[in-house]
């Protein structure tokens, strides 16, 4: 009876270690830094632990908990084969934003939202094909039958459309779920996809609304630190 109990105090305390270190990884990350008070949104106050300075604090013990509701969302999206695409327009996370889809697999959109890209999908789509078309046309044989100029033209257009497309370029269809990184800063991303019913996994910082995400994860999105944690969470349920 005792070594049961002993077992089972070990395996508590265990337990109890690995959260605190997890709870220590997102601290150390500033995933708990909120905005000032005056930038709060009113749904975000039960993901608010304390106001210092001014400033609010998020509760991580509710980032931890929101976290593994999306990455179990994701997972079972992995399991069945669903396709996700990441989002995440501001410059510093755009790179972090592109490794992440890449290391799994999946789909991206980082330069800028193009407006109606869910809503209008068929005029994307003619957009991503024209895009495909003219990077075969510079490969091709053809390419050297424009001039020097034309040719050049053209290789402007490419890459102003490889910015836009490369992400997507294989997705074949609108996606099956969303992750952005700013909910804020991706709104009219956010607004999109709850048009077309696309369930949407971000990162919800104190300014922004909770209730237009499916999934929402609240953390500091300004930090590059939190959102790259993050990031790392949801590249480790996809793989």
């Amino acid at each position: 009876m005792a070594d049961t109990q002993d077992t089972k105090t070990n395996k508590e305390s265990k337990q109890e270690a690995k959260d605190i270190s997890h709870l220590q990884e997102f601290f150390d990350a500033g995933v708990h830094f909120g905005h000032i008070k005056s930038a709060v949104h009113p749904k975000m106050f039960p993901y608010i632990f304390s106001t210092i300075n001014n400033t609010h604090f998020i509760n991580i013990e509710k980032t931890s908990e929101k976290l593994e509701e999306a990455l179990t969302f994701l997972r079972e999206c992995k399991e069945q084969n669903k396709k996700i695409l990441f989002v995440g327009t501001k410059f510093p996370v755009r790179e972090s934003v592109q490794k992440s889809a890449q290391e799994t697999g999946m789909f991206f959109i980082t330069t800028y939202w193009p407006g109606g890209f869910l809503t209008n999908w068929n005029t994307v789509r003619d957009g991503i094909e024209h895009f495909k078309k003219l990077e075969d046309l510079q490969k091709s044989p053809e390419w050297e039958k424009y001039t020097k100029q034309e040719r050049a033209l053209m290789s402007r257009d490419l890459e102003k459309l490889r910015s836009r497309w490369e992400g997507v370029r294989d997705m074949g269809g609108l996606p099956d779920a969303m992750v952005l990184v700013d909910v804020h800063g991706d709104a009219i991303a956010a607004q999109e996809a709850r048009k077309k019913g696309i369930p949407l996994v971000a990162i919800v910082d104190t300014n922004s609304n909770p209730d237009v995400v499916d999934y929402p994860i609240p953390a500091n999105d300004d930090a590059l630190s939190s959102i790259s944690l993050i990031l790392s969470k949801i590249v480790g349920a996809l793989k």
